[in-house]
């Protein structure tokens, strides 16, 4: 488990097939699927109604936000085992990364500088980041992406949403709605590092005004680092009633990972770029060792209820219930430990010992949503919010040493709740055919309370007002003008308890954009100021659990420019590029070096990178066929907020090439889709991610003297995925 505050899934030590059924199960449905297809019936009247669930939190045309939308389409070439992160990674100021250096397993992803724990998730309306790390662990829904309609990201403030402060960015992921005709798929992938991913989904089509579709999938990989195996399980369920005026779902969806850790990094470029020292040890007669289950493990269902009411013209709704349950651990080979530190007797007088240990988590979040909107030619009125709990366990156990089997045991005990309520109201309404006002006020109360062996109880009460308002000018058919300005504020998470950096933290958003619009060129351009009070930056280094360590750095700022465009160069070439330049600064930043603490004066923040670009070049030669070649550089970028040469990650520039062919059958099969991926094809070394740590020597002089240290995540090079779709 990456982190305390993590996820896992306890999936059988040997490797289950869950697919040996999907084929022949997937030809007893087709006589159903053929049935519903021909009761089919006329349901323009409630298509509207699927965009309603995530409509309270996702910006719209008028709106003077920052974003962009993905749509299921724009997905689908390359949905071939890799994770969400990795999916949005050619997205403007997005850059991601992965443990295991392949895409599969634990991946992440920063907006604008912003950590994972600082971008709002949501599904379907749904906080998704967890309650106390704040943090978005996707390798909880393997294959998720094959459950998806649309995604948007918000980059800045945006508007109000549910859950954590939007600090970076906001994802707001839409899951798929009910199908008017039945359909079956079975999708197989394979490539590099052995990994591979098997997905059976079918739908019933609507019938009788009821409608069900569901997916499970299966995603495995050896990883590109040493040992970073994932073994993951994935489902989706979604049950729908339709009418006229009503949409009601239920959905349950969820997963479980066994991943070998890979979270450390390594810290010799030079040496074996695959090297991975999590699990070890050694035994003894000196050897090096590694043990065969220093795992996570982790599993979490997710429960959703929507209703979406059309009460007239003018008036709709949504509510939501929802409840997630999970529980998991990460195992531990743990070399010369003191047994009293875990409440274990010594053996023959000797307390020192080797030891596997076991850290849980155990937590349930629950809570509802809702929205009220109306709307006129004029006003685009919105009244939304959202109640939640979480209720979190943490524990430890040990269940080996070398001397005798301890009887189970906590070590340690803690738990961690929180309630986090918010009410919003958004408004657009226009002043002219050509002027329109949005206006957006949110108002959020959080509650956490929290044990821990490593900080004081805390019952801790957070107030915030969020307002935000813009303008939109539509000067002409082509040119559209925004301002905005947003306040977002947000609680420290468990972590930053243990570290001492407990401010929150308070973000300013100005946004001033351009939008330009013709049928062969899409370009939308927008600076950005964003002023943080106590923003919480990552130092670079990692805690005891592979996790970033957090720092209040008093003033900061983000200060950038992003392009955005879509170039149609003939009916067969299309190109996507866009770039974000920026200077991301922390103000009058203190640090004691050499047991002196010295004002650095302005600093770059960690993991900002002042250049970002990425493209997607498409050339459609034929029907059916589409080729991409996908482009992503990063520029040098500090991993501390010093400023130390010693902490800089190189930039890097990959390129990666997409094929998707679709193979239109119509005769019981209705299409095959073929899709190949060569990721890195220039065979590119480079690390996607690092971290950096400091400490003073004070036992080797008179004075401290302050070491400085390094760790780095390489990624793969040239690899493949190749897969096939079945379309029924």
């Amino acid at each position: 488990m990456k982190t305390l505050f993590k996820k896992e899934g306890l999936l059988p030590k040997t490797k289950n097939n869950y697919f040996s059924f999907l084929l022949p199960f997937t030809f007893c449905l087709l006589p159903f699927v053929s049935y519903s297809q021909e009761t089919q019936k006329d349901t323009t009247k409630v298509t509207e109604l699927k965009e309603v669930t995530v409509s309270s939190v996702r910006a719209k045309d008028k709106n003077p936000i920052t974003y962009t939308n993905v749509s299921k389409e724009e997905i689908a070439p390359r949905n071939l085992g890799q994770d969400v992160p990795v999916l949005m990674q050619y997205l403007p100021s997005v850059v991601s990364t992965t443990d295991a250096g392949n895409g599969v397993g634990y991946t992440y992803m920063r907006v604008r500088g912003s950590d994972g724990s600082r971008i709002n998730v949501t599904l379907n309306g749904v906080p998704f980041n967890d309650s106390e790390s704040q943090g978005t662990f996707f390798v909880n829904l393997p294959d998720f992406a094959s459950s998806l309609e649309s995604v948007q990201l918000q980059r800045g403030v945006g508007t109000s949403t549910n859950g954590a402060g939007a600090f970076g960015a906001s994802l707001n992921m839409e899951t798929k709605s009910y199908q008017e005709k039945a359909y079956a798929e079975v999708a197989n992938s394979f490539g590099s590092f052995n990994t591979r991913k098997h997905t059976l989904s079918f739908g019933t089509g609507l019938h009788n005004n009821f409608e069900l579709n569901a997916r499970v999938s299966n995603v495995a990989s050896d990883g590109f680092i040493d040992r970073a195996t994932s073994n993951m399980f994935g489902y989706f369920f979604n049950a729908n009633y339709v009418k006229e005026s009503t949409l009601i779902k239920l959905l349950a969806f969820g997963g479980k990972e066994k991943t070998y850790q890979a979270w450390y990094g390594i810290e010799d470029l030079d040496g074996d770029r695959t090297f991975n020292p999590a699990g070890m040890y050694f035994d003894d007669n000196g050897d090096m060792q590694f043990y065969d289950n220093e795992t996570d493990n982790y599993w979490q269902n997710h429960f959703q209820l929507h209703w979406t009411e059309k009460w007239s013209e003018k008036w709709i709704s949504n509510a939501a219930l929802h409840y997630t349950i999970g529980k998991g651990y990460f195992e531990q080979y743990k070399e010369d430990e003191d047994l009293t530190d875990y409440n274990l007797p010594a053996f023959n007088g000797n307390s020192i010992s080797d030891l596997v240990r076991k850290r849980w988590l155990d937590n349930d979040f629950f809570g509802a949503t809702f929205s009220l909107n109306y709307k006129t030619s004029q006003l685009d009125l919105l009244f939304g919010g959202a109640a939640n709990r979480y209720l979190g366990l943490h524990y430890g156990e040990v269940v080996w040493t070398p001397n005798y089997i301890p009887a189970p045991n906590r070590y340690y005990d803690n738990y961690g709740n929180k309630d986090d309520m918010n009410v919003y109201t958004k408004a657009s309404y226009n002043i002219t055919s050509k002027l329109n006002l949005f206006a957006d006020l949110q108002y959020r109360m959080v509650f956490y309370n929290a044990t821990s062996v490593k900080f004081d109880d805390v019952n801790d009460t957070f107030r915030f007002f969020n307002p935000k308002a813009g303008l939109n000018f539509q000067l002409d058919e082509k040119n559209a003008f925004y301002g905005y300005f947003g306040v977002a504020n947000k609680e420290p998470r468990r972590d930053d308890y243990e570290s001492g950096a407990i401010k929150p933290e308070r973000l300013f958003d100005y946004e001033l954009g351009w939008k330009y619009n013709t049928k062969n060129v899409k370009l939308y351009a927008n600076a950005f100021y964003m002023r943080y009070n106590n923003q919480l930056v990552m130092t670079g280094a990692l805690n005891d659990v592979g996790s970033p360590i957090f720092t209040n750095s008093g003033k900061s700022y983000r200060l950038g420019l992003e392009v955005e465009s879509t170039i149609v160069l003939t009916d067969k070439l299309i190109l996507n590029p866009n770039v974000t330049i920026s200077q991301n600064k922390n103000e009058d930043f203190y640090f004691q070096r050499d047991g002196v603490v010295q004002n650095l004066g302005n600093t770059n923040i960690a993991y900002s990178p002042n250049f970002i670009f990425g493209n997607r070049f498409t050339f459609l030669p034929v029907k059916g066929l589409q080729l991409s070649l996908l482009s992503k550089m990063v520029g040098e970028q500090y991993m501390g907020n010093i400023d130390s040469d010693k902490s800089k990650l190189d930039g890097y520039f990959i390129n990666d090439f997409n094929v998707s062919y679709d193979w239109k059958i119509n005769k019981g099969i209705k299409s095959i889709v073929f899709s190949g991926l060569v990721n890195n094809i220039f065979d590119i070394e480079y690390e996607s991610n690092g971290y950096f740590y400091t400490y003073d020597d004070t036992w080797s002089g008179p004075t401290p003297v302050t070491i400085e240290g390094t760790g780095y995540y390489p990624q793969a090079g040239i690899n493949f995925l190749v897969g096939a779709t079945l379309k029924f």
